[in-house]
Protein backbone atom coordinates (compact mmCIF):
# COMPACT_ATOMS: atom_id res chain seq x y z
CA UNK A 1 0.00 0.00 0.00
CA UNK A 2 1.52 3.37 -1.04
CA UNK A 3 1.70 6.49 1.13
CA UNK A 4 -1.33 8.06 -0.56
CA UNK A 5 -3.57 5.06 0.23
CA UNK A 6 -2.24 4.86 3.78
CA UNK A 7 -3.18 8.49 4.38
CA UNK A 8 -6.70 7.98 3.04
CA UNK A 9 -7.27 5.31 5.70
CA UNK A 10 -5.24 6.98 8.48
CA UNK A 11 -7.71 8.20 11.10
CA UNK A 12 -5.11 10.58 12.55
CA UNK A 13 -4.94 12.66 9.36
CA UNK A 14 -7.80 15.23 9.12
CA UNK A 15 -10.64 14.21 6.79
CA UNK A 16 -10.09 17.39 4.78
CA UNK A 17 -6.51 16.32 4.00
CA UNK A 18 -6.68 12.56 3.45
CA UNK A 19 -7.33 12.46 -0.30
CA UNK A 20 -5.95 15.93 -1.12
CA UNK A 21 -3.27 16.16 -3.82
CA UNK A 22 -1.65 19.12 -2.02
CA UNK A 23 -1.22 16.83 0.98
CA UNK A 24 0.78 14.34 -1.06
CA UNK A 25 2.55 16.42 -3.73
CA UNK A 26 2.27 19.99 -2.45
CA UNK A 27 3.54 21.99 0.50
CA UNK A 28 1.29 20.26 3.03
CA UNK A 29 3.26 17.08 2.45
CA UNK A 30 5.98 18.64 4.62
CA UNK A 31 3.68 19.01 7.64
CA UNK A 32 3.40 16.59 10.54
CA UNK A 33 0.04 15.08 11.48
CA UNK A 34 -0.23 17.50 14.42
CA UNK A 35 0.45 20.46 12.12
CA UNK A 36 -2.12 19.21 9.61
CA UNK A 37 -4.70 18.92 12.38
CA UNK A 38 -3.92 22.46 13.53
CA UNK A 39 -4.05 23.85 9.99
CA UNK A 40 -7.23 21.99 9.00
CA UNK A 41 -9.12 23.64 11.87
CA UNK A 42 -8.56 27.02 10.20
CA UNK A 43 -8.64 25.91 6.55
CA UNK A 44 -11.62 26.28 4.27
CA UNK A 45 -12.40 24.80 0.86
CA UNK A 46 -14.01 27.05 -1.72
CA UNK A 47 -14.99 26.96 -5.37
CA UNK A 48 -14.06 30.06 -7.39
CA UNK A 49 -15.58 30.88 -10.76
CA UNK A 50 -13.44 31.50 -13.83
CA UNK A 51 -12.40 35.15 -14.15
CA UNK A 52 -12.40 35.85 -10.41
CA UNK A 53 -9.48 37.86 -9.06
CA UNK A 54 -7.67 35.86 -6.36
CA UNK A 55 -4.80 38.22 -5.59
CA UNK A 56 -4.72 41.88 -6.62
CA UNK A 57 -1.58 43.66 -7.78
CA UNK A 58 0.10 45.32 -4.76
CA UNK A 59 -2.65 43.91 -2.56
CA UNK A 60 -1.74 42.79 0.94
CA UNK A 61 -3.23 39.32 1.27
CA UNK A 62 -4.52 37.85 4.53
CA UNK A 63 -4.60 34.26 3.25
CA UNK A 64 -2.60 31.69 1.32
CA UNK A 65 -4.08 28.76 -0.56
CA UNK A 66 -3.34 25.42 -2.17
CA UNK A 67 -4.78 24.97 -5.65
CA UNK A 68 -6.81 21.75 -5.50
CA UNK A 69 -8.12 21.86 -9.07
CA UNK A 70 -8.13 24.29 -11.98
CA UNK A 71 -5.69 26.78 -13.47
CA UNK A 72 -4.62 30.17 -12.11
CA UNK A 73 -3.28 32.92 -14.38
CA UNK A 74 -0.50 35.20 -13.08
CA UNK A 75 -0.36 38.67 -14.61
CA UNK A 76 2.00 41.62 -14.35
CA UNK A 77 0.70 45.09 -15.17
CA UNK A 78 2.57 48.19 -16.31
CA UNK A 79 1.80 51.67 -15.05
CA UNK A 80 -0.04 52.57 -18.29
CA UNK A 81 -2.43 49.62 -17.98
CA UNK A 82 -0.74 47.19 -20.35
CA UNK A 83 -0.47 43.70 -18.96
CA UNK A 84 1.45 40.49 -19.59
CA UNK A 85 0.61 36.96 -18.51
CA UNK A 86 3.80 35.83 -16.79
CA UNK A 87 2.85 32.36 -15.60
CA UNK A 88 0.26 29.70 -14.91
CA UNK A 89 -0.29 27.68 -11.75
CA UNK A 90 -1.86 24.25 -11.48
CA UNK A 91 -2.82 21.83 -8.70
CA UNK A 92 -1.23 21.39 -6.20
CA UNK A 93 0.71 24.66 -6.43
CA UNK A 94 0.86 27.04 -3.48
CA UNK A 95 -0.85 30.38 -4.15
CA UNK A 96 0.66 33.31 -2.29
CA UNK A 97 3.91 35.16 -1.67
CA UNK A 98 5.60 34.28 1.64
CA UNK A 99 8.19 36.65 3.15
CA UNK A 100 6.55 39.70 1.56
CA UNK A 101 3.56 41.74 2.73
CA UNK A 102 2.09 42.35 -0.73
CA UNK A 103 2.29 40.57 -4.06
CA UNK A 104 3.67 42.36 -7.13
CA UNK A 105 1.53 40.29 -9.52
CA UNK A 106 -2.17 39.64 -9.83
CA UNK A 107 -3.65 36.14 -9.84
CA UNK A 108 -6.94 35.30 -11.51
CA UNK A 109 -8.87 32.07 -11.95
CA UNK A 110 -8.28 31.11 -15.60
CA UNK A 111 -10.80 28.28 -15.15
CA UNK A 112 -13.14 27.36 -12.33
CA UNK A 113 -10.77 26.73 -9.43
CA UNK A 114 -11.02 24.79 -6.17
CA UNK A 115 -8.89 26.20 -3.37
CA UNK A 116 -7.99 25.23 0.16
CA UNK A 117 -7.37 28.54 1.94
CA UNK A 118 -5.79 29.23 5.31
CA UNK A 119 -4.71 32.34 7.25
CA UNK A 120 -1.37 33.80 6.17
CA UNK A 121 -0.31 34.30 9.80
CA UNK A 122 -0.72 30.58 10.54
CA UNK A 123 1.49 29.49 7.63
CA UNK A 124 4.07 32.20 8.38
CA UNK A 125 4.32 30.83 11.91
CA UNK A 126 4.57 27.23 10.67
CA UNK A 127 7.36 28.22 8.26
CA UNK A 128 9.40 29.40 11.24
CA UNK A 129 8.70 26.19 13.19
CA UNK A 130 9.02 23.68 10.33
CA UNK A 131 12.23 23.49 8.25
CA UNK A 132 10.47 20.91 6.08
CA UNK A 133 7.74 23.37 5.10
CA UNK A 134 10.28 26.10 4.41
CA UNK A 135 12.23 23.66 2.21
CA UNK A 136 9.05 22.66 0.34
CA UNK A 137 8.24 26.28 -0.41
CA UNK A 138 11.82 26.84 -1.54
CA UNK A 139 11.54 23.82 -3.84
CA UNK A 140 8.40 25.26 -5.44
CA UNK A 141 10.09 28.65 -5.85
CA UNK A 142 13.10 27.04 -7.57
CA UNK A 143 10.76 24.97 -9.77
CA UNK A 144 8.98 28.16 -10.84
CA UNK A 145 12.36 29.81 -11.52
CA UNK A 146 13.42 26.89 -13.73
CA UNK A 147 10.09 27.06 -15.58
CA UNK A 148 10.48 30.83 -16.05
CA UNK A 149 13.94 30.32 -17.57
CA UNK A 150 12.61 27.63 -19.89
CA UNK A 151 9.79 29.97 -20.92
CA UNK A 152 12.30 32.76 -21.64
CA UNK A 153 13.95 30.37 -24.10
CA UNK A 154 10.57 29.55 -25.64
CA UNK A 155 9.68 33.22 -26.11
CA UNK A 156 13.11 34.33 -27.24
CA UNK A 157 14.25 31.58 -29.58
CA UNK A 158 11.42 29.30 -30.68
CA UNK A 159 9.34 29.65 -33.83
CA UNK A 160 5.62 30.44 -33.66
CA UNK A 161 4.79 26.77 -34.26
CA UNK A 162 7.15 25.67 -31.47
CA UNK A 163 5.72 28.27 -29.09
CA UNK A 164 2.14 27.07 -29.58
CA UNK A 165 3.22 23.42 -29.29
CA UNK A 166 5.16 24.27 -26.09
CA UNK A 167 2.09 25.95 -24.62
CA UNK A 168 -0.12 22.96 -25.41
CA UNK A 169 2.45 20.58 -23.93
CA UNK A 170 2.58 22.71 -20.75
CA UNK A 171 -1.19 22.47 -20.37
CA UNK A 172 -1.39 18.79 -21.32
CA UNK A 173 1.21 17.72 -18.75
CA UNK A 174 -0.02 19.88 -15.86
CA UNK A 175 -3.77 20.41 -16.01
CA UNK A 176 -4.70 16.90 -14.83
CA UNK A 177 -2.40 15.22 -12.27
CA UNK A 178 -4.11 11.87 -12.91
CA UNK A 179 -3.81 11.98 -16.72
CA UNK A 180 -2.04 9.35 -18.80
CA UNK A 181 1.65 9.88 -19.45
CA UNK A 182 1.18 9.08 -23.16
CA UNK A 183 -1.86 11.12 -24.20
CA UNK A 184 -4.08 13.91 -22.89
CA UNK A 185 -7.34 15.69 -23.40
CA UNK A 186 -8.36 18.98 -21.85
CA UNK A 187 -10.20 22.25 -22.30
CA UNK A 188 -7.88 25.16 -23.01
CA UNK A 189 -7.73 27.28 -19.83
CA UNK A 190 -7.00 30.49 -21.77
CA UNK A 191 -8.79 32.28 -24.58
CA UNK A 192 -7.01 32.63 -27.92
CA UNK A 193 -6.37 36.26 -26.98
CA UNK A 194 -4.72 35.24 -23.67
CA UNK A 195 -2.68 32.53 -25.40
CA UNK A 196 -1.43 35.14 -27.88
CA UNK A 197 -0.53 37.45 -24.98
CA UNK A 198 1.28 34.65 -23.14
CA UNK A 199 3.28 33.67 -26.23
CA UNK A 200 3.94 37.13 -27.67
CA UNK A 201 2.03 36.30 -30.87
CA UNK A 202 -1.05 37.61 -32.62
CA UNK A 203 -4.40 35.84 -32.26
CA UNK A 204 -4.31 35.05 -35.98
CA UNK A 205 -0.90 33.39 -35.65
CA UNK A 206 -2.06 31.28 -32.71
CA UNK A 207 -5.13 30.13 -34.67
CA UNK A 208 -3.02 29.36 -37.75
CA UNK A 209 -0.52 27.29 -35.77
CA UNK A 210 -3.31 25.39 -33.97
CA UNK A 211 -4.81 24.58 -37.37
CA UNK A 212 -1.39 23.40 -38.59
CA UNK A 213 -0.98 21.06 -35.61
CA UNK A 214 -4.48 19.70 -36.25
CA UNK A 215 -3.72 19.04 -39.91
CA UNK A 216 -0.55 17.18 -38.90
CA UNK A 217 -2.63 14.99 -36.59
CA UNK A 218 -0.66 16.10 -33.53
CA UNK A 219 -3.79 17.51 -31.88
CA UNK A 220 -7.52 17.05 -32.32
CA UNK A 221 -9.71 20.10 -31.82
CA UNK A 222 -13.24 19.50 -30.55
CA UNK A 223 -16.11 21.82 -29.79
CA UNK A 224 -15.47 24.89 -27.68
CA UNK A 225 -11.94 24.83 -26.28
CA UNK A 226 -11.57 21.05 -26.14
CA UNK A 227 -8.22 19.65 -27.33
CA UNK A 228 -6.98 16.07 -27.51
CA UNK A 229 -3.33 15.04 -27.81
CA UNK A 230 -3.14 11.39 -28.97
CA UNK A 231 0.64 11.20 -28.57
CA UNK A 232 2.41 13.55 -26.15
CA UNK A 233 5.82 12.49 -27.47
CA UNK A 234 4.95 13.87 -30.92
CA UNK A 235 3.76 17.14 -29.39
CA UNK A 236 7.00 17.39 -27.36
CA UNK A 237 9.02 16.81 -30.53
CA UNK A 238 7.05 19.54 -32.34
CA UNK A 239 7.79 21.87 -29.41
CA UNK A 240 11.52 21.07 -29.65
CA UNK A 241 11.57 19.81 -26.06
Amino acid sequence: MDAHRKDIHNSDVPVLCRACEARHRGVCGALSTDQLISLSKQASRKHVASGTELIGDRQEAATYANIIAGVVKLTKMLADGRQQIVGLQFAPDFLGRPFRAASDISADAATDVNLCSFPKAVIDRMIKDSPGLERKLLEQTLKELDEARDWMLTLGRKTAAEKVASFLFLIATNIDPEASADSAQFDLPLTRSDIADFLGLTIETVSRQMTGLRKEGIILIGSGRHVEVPDLAKLAERASL
